[in-house]
């Protein structure tokens, strides 16, 4: 029998609450005051879910709310100094800051919490009449006879293990909407289904990804520098495995301190959650950190692949932007500008398209004449050319961002996706990580503690297996089961309590919605959608 839903109609829907549907909501009705538009966010309050670094460029934000000072926005550590080091395994060789290309400086820029600026920008997107709806996923999209969409369905509550109702079942809502915005950030999951369902990405290069991880410390005083910005290349990872820190010194005495790996590397054994713990033993980074007490921890995927794999951005019915498109620069290690910036220029079209008729696709055309595109296009060349290694793809990165400014008369192009990456278990060499000191390093359950992740216990498995049989059967013989290794968070096991008969686990209740298992597992076995609402990690200062 057919579960009978309540409807609700909206101009406009939005559905994450990160920058990028935040900046969407608050142009539109500074544009059109008489839009109805609402915001769908899948964490349990608006930030729950957001992770990033952060050092925050305000370009979009002075164009959207160029008065953010005066209304008490969450920015006020200016960056004052920067350092870049090259790592050895005990040793840290500084390059010269001036040497650096413009897109790597930061002088202009702040260290931020951006879940803290997305609390303030929902703030203000409410105070304009928009309504946020937070803990509610959107789970399923409504498409029409002609195949436009015309709006999301909210998950189902109550629901078992078993697929059953329980007595608290709730039936989710059929959002309605003229408009349909998919703001979800890296990889969503409904993102990922208009691409393939639109064939958005035909003629495109493969999109590109990494794992972010950070954790924020309070340190002594005499270890912190207020407004230093800090990144490294080299050790842990050898040459040919993308990746590089970033040490951010915050106000209170805190360090904002992650690792970010491309998901593109090739050897099954590697842990990029272990990379990460290593990292903080150099003595470079150590002495930082001494004596001092980690507060936070949390991890997510990053999209990286730039220009050459941005998807097209429009549909019947609904524009992709943000992180869910990949407008993310990589050679600033920035996204939150930019996903702002094509949220405001979504605003434009979608207000064109409800009160003039103008179509959708207009969106191409305004990104492609804005900033942000050319930024992008500029940026374009860096993340492919490590495909060379370290070293020459450093000599690279310089002759194009300095000598040319970004505009080299070609592109490169990414090779493959990075499931496609990995070789197998037998030719890969194995890797033995220090065991965690519980000082400086720690194992993945107290972190997983640190992100106050929760899910109703009894609920169906979010992370789906297209094949319930493939871990067993070929992944582990074939990878020795990465997903062991390359989960931040330690959902997934082989128990091998019966040495005869491995079961493949997976722990639900731990993950942290890094969508890392959606990107990496080699055989695309693993398939990612949202948990009942407002379950997932509660980040605060993230």
């Amino acid at each position: 029998m057919e579960i009978q839903r309540e409807s609700m109609e909206y101009d406009v829907v939005i559905v994450g609450a990160g920058p990028a549907g935040l900046a969407t909501s608050i142009k539109l009705k500074q544009i059109n005051p008489e839009l109805n538009v609402c915001i769908l966010e899948k964490g349990s309050e608006v930030g729950a879910h957001i992770l990033s670094g952060n050092v925050f460029e305000t370009r979009a934000l002075d164009e959207l709310i160029p008065d953010w000072k005066e209304k008490g926005a969450p920015i006020k550590t200016k960056v004052k100094k920067e350092k870049f080091l090259f790592l050895g395994k005990k040793t840290s060789l500084s390059w010269p800051t001036w040497l650096l290309p413009s897109v790597q400086k930061n002088h202009k820029n702040y260290i931020i919490s951006l879940a803290n600026l997305c609390r303030w920008l929902a703030e203000q997107a409410e105070g304009l009449g928009v309504e946020i709806f937070p803990g509610f996923a959107a789970s399923k999209i409504i498409y029409d006879e002609d195949e436009k969409i015309i709006g999301v369905q909210t998950g189902d509550m109550g629901i078992n293990k078993e697929g059953n109702k329980k007595d608290s079942f709730e039936p989710g809502l059929n959002i309605m909407a003229k408009v349909t915005v998919f703001s979800e950030g890296c990889r969503g999951h409904l993102g990922k289904e208009v691409i393939k369902k639109y064939k958005l990405d035909n003629n495109k290069s493969p999109q590109q990804y990494g794992i972010g991880f950070k954790e924020i410390w309070e340190i002594p005083e005499d270890q912190h520098d207020e407004g230093l910005v800090m990144h490294t290349a080299g050790w842990p990872l050898d040459n040919s495995t993308y990746g590089g820190s970033f040490c951010y010194h915050a106000e209170k005495n805190q360090v904002f301190i992650g690792y970010v790996i491309g998901l593109d590397y090739q050897n099954p054994y590697l842990s990029p959650y272990d990379e990460f713990q290593q990292f903080k033993t150099h003595p470079a980074i150590s002495k930082i950190l001494q004596n001092g007490k980690r507060i936070s921890y949390g991890a997510r995927a990053l999209i990286e692949g730039g220009f050459q794999s941005l998807p097209k951005m429009y549909m019947p019915g609904a524009l992709l932007i943000g992180c869910d498109a990949g407008t993310l620069n990589m050679p600033k290690i920035k996204g939150s500008h930019t996903a702002m910036k094509s949220g405001m220029i979504a605003a434009e079209v979608i207000n064109e398209n409800i009160t003039n008729k103008a179509a959708l696709s207009e969106y191409e055309i305004k990104f492609k004449n804005s900033w942000v595109y050319n930024e992008l296009y500029k940026a374009r060349n860096v993340k492919p050319s490590f495909q060379w290694s370290l070293i020459p793809a450093i000599i690279f990165t310089g002759i194009d961002q300095i000598v040319f400014r970004g505009y080299l008369p070609f592109t490169l192009k990414h090779s493959h996706f990075d499931h496609e990456s990995l070789i197998p278990a037998h030719r890969a060499k194995k890797i033995e990580y220090p065991k965690y000191d519980g000082k400086l390093t720690f194992d993945k359950t107290s972190s997983v503690y640190l992100t106050g992740t929760n899910h109703e216990s009894d609920q169906p498995v979010h992370l789906k297996l297209k094949d319930p049989d493939l871990p067993i059967k070929y992944t582990l013989n074939e990878y020795d089961e990465p997903a062991q290794r390359y989960c931040p968070a330690g959902v997934y096991e082989v128990d091998r309590t019966d040495q005869n008969n491995p079961k493949f686990v997976i722990n639900a209740q731990n993950c942290i919605h890094c969508k890392t298992c959606d990107i990496k597992e080699p055989s695309q076995n693993i398939n990612w959608v949202v948990p009942e609402g407002a379950g997932g990690p509660n980040y605060a200062n993230m």
